[in-house]
């Protein structure tokens, strides 16, 4: 049984920090591309950033560029993401995925071609 757990999350002013952590089971995690996506009220869920099977290939959605960072440890079977600079447009629950198979960058920025979901974690950003 496959499990993503998140953590991470919480309010911090806007130019805060926040690190998220998703913590994989079940899974070959060492070939697995993990996503982070993010879904605001009455909004579609996007990619935020998404990070290759060894770490070596990481890409990142324009608003977030500059900001946040993607990172993994295969060792400890578990992803991050760094957000600094916060802004109140960063507001919104916050998924760990993972997609299984060959990583193609096009196919890693679409939440439909993951195979496997955290709960999600809030992360409110206030002005």
């Amino acid at each position: 049984q496959v499990r993503l757990v998140e953590s991470g999350g919480g309010l911090v002013q806007a130019g805060g920090s926040l690190r998220l952590s998703c913590g994989a089971s079940g899974l070959t995690f060492g070939r697995s591309t993990m996503g982070w996506f993010r879904q605001a009220p009455g909004k579609e869920r996007e990619h935020v950033a998404h990070i290759s099977w060894s770490g070596g290939i990481t890409n990142y959605a324009d608003s977030v560029k500059g900001r946040f960072a993607v990172s993994r440890d295969n060792g400890k079977n578990t992803v991050y993401l760094q957000m600094d600079s916060l802004k109140p447009e960063d507001t919104a629950v916050y998924y760990c995925a993972a997609k299984t198979g060959l990583y193609y960058i096009d196919y890693a920025k679409l939440w439909a071609k993951y195979d496997y979901w955290g709960q999600g974690t809030q992360v409110t950003v206030s002005s």
